[in-house]
């Protein structure tokens, strides 16, 4: 049994949609009234409160505050987490010397949602048995309607609202049983951005074309960013303010218009990937990959670098790795991370193992030993080598019961693993 998460989309009615967002101030408030109680209680008696103690204090704040007792108490209690995490998270930030980042106050347009960490305490999710469509019931909402449907369905266990560009959406764990179909083939898989990837095996190599979604619609976001722009300083100008300066109708569309071309790439992309990561699983019983740190990939560079940053954030490696290493391990196969620093599978010969530094601007392996291909399939072959070299003596692909990958826990070679987080 494990986790996973199905997106519905939730159709509120006019009222159910006032509700919606007064409890997402209500819940906002409290956030900051939490964040307020932690800070002067180290600044006056130099006492850091946890979660347990601001819990007793909500209690307290229920019986005083018509507002917090029309709210689920679990959800508040949620939301209390959730500041107490990000405190857990500004502490271990500042243990490793990283950007500490303290937690800081939310105005209402940057809180995005509460949650509820128990299904039927506030909370019921209505569907038929293939959990299609159906109804949410919120507490001190009603029943709203909503669309969507998981690929395994399964029972419910967590659920998280959010407002995103004006709609309203419910994250539901679930906890569930998936299944996939796998392949039987070894391969090895190089991440770029000329090709969105380059996919070796025993019988030749294939390409998957990079479909570039952002660099299509590129144009006309920065022809709509110009006209918000221009709508912005004619507001300023004509109210003396350069900051809450009213926002016309007409801007208000072009703020519109800006969220609906962003949310069509992002869909776009999302769709794309998944059905790409779905056939390599289908297809594959072994794939070797290249471990990629995008963040350290787009971290500088300037003006300079900043379209070669662009076109790989938008090709989204990370999220493409992590969705076909939890499709892998759904299927029973292997997905595996080489270790980029020491294999570099850009410089290293496929057929004779050299290696040779290239600059990024040469796309052609040429080596000594004869072996002469594009840069991408030469590294798409070293990782498919490097992925067979670790299986050596095993059978890969081979599944025990409950559909995991028979591998001892200290096996480099076993699936990626995603887990979802509870809330609580």
């Amino acid at each position: 049994m494990v986790q996973r998460k199905v997106t519905y989309r939730l159709y509120p009615t006019a009222a159910q949609l006032a509700a919606l967002e007064h409890q997402r101030w209500v819940h906002c408030l409290l956030w900051n009234e939490g964040l307020a109680e932690r800070r002067q209680a180290w600044s006056e008696r130099q006492e850091s409160l946890g979660f347990s103690a601001q819990c007793k204090r909500l209690t307290e704040w229920r019986t005083q505050s018509k507002l917090l007792r029309d709210i689920n108490a679990q959800s508040e209690q949620v939301t209390l987490k959730r500041l107490d995490l990000a405190f857990q998270h500004f502490f271990r930030r500042i243990k490793n010397g990283e950007t500490p980042g303290f937690p800081r106050f939310k105005p209402l347009h940057r809180f995005k949602g509460w949650g509820y960490k128990t299904h039927g305490d506030g909370w019921r999710l209505v569907t038929n048995e293939r959990m299609k469509h159906g109804t949410l019931r919120l507490s001190g909402i009603g029943k709203v309607a909503i669309r969507g449907k998981p690929r395994t369905p399964g029972t419910p266990k967590t659920c998280e609202l959010f407002c995103r560009n004006g709609r309203w959406y419910a994250s539901v764990t679930l906890n569930c049983e998936p299944a996939r179909q796998r392949g039987d083939t070894l391969g090895g898989l190089d991440w770029g951005l000329e090709t969105f990837a380059t996919v070796a095996t025993p019988a030749g190599t294939e390409t998957i074309d990079n479909p570039r979604y952002l660099a299509r619609t590129l144009d006309e976001i920065r022809r709509v960013q110009r006209d918000i722009s221009r709508k912005e300083e004619a507001a300023r100008k004509a109210s003396g303010k350069t900051r809450r300066f009213p926002v016309s109708n007409r801007l208000q569309r072009a703020y519109e218009h800006l969220r609906r071309l962003h949310r069509k790439v992002a869909n776009q992309r999302h769709d794309f990937q998944h059905q790409t990561t779905a056939r390599l699983v289908g297809q594959f019983a072994v794939l070797g990959l290249e471990a990629l740190n995008i963040r350290t990939m787009t971290a500088s560079g300037g003006q300079y670098k900043k379209g070669l940053n662009r076109s790989i954030l938008d090709a989204a490696g990370g999220a493409f790795h992590q969705l076909l290493g939890y499709k892998a391990e759904e299927a029973g196969t292997w997905a595996m991370e080489a270790p980029t620093r020491h294999l570099k599978p850009s410089q290293t010969c496929h057929a004779c193992g050299r290696q040779e530094k290239k600059s990024l601007g040469q796309r052609r392996h040429e080596c000594p030993c004869g072996a002469s291909c594009s840069r991408d399939e030469n590294a798409a072959r070293v990782l498919m080598n490097w992925a067979k070299q670790q299986l050596s003596g095993r059978e890969p692909g081979r599944c025990v019961e409950g559909g995991k990958t028979e591998s001892s826990p200290d096996d480099p070679a076993r699936p990626v693993k995603r887990e979802t987080h509870a809330i609580a």
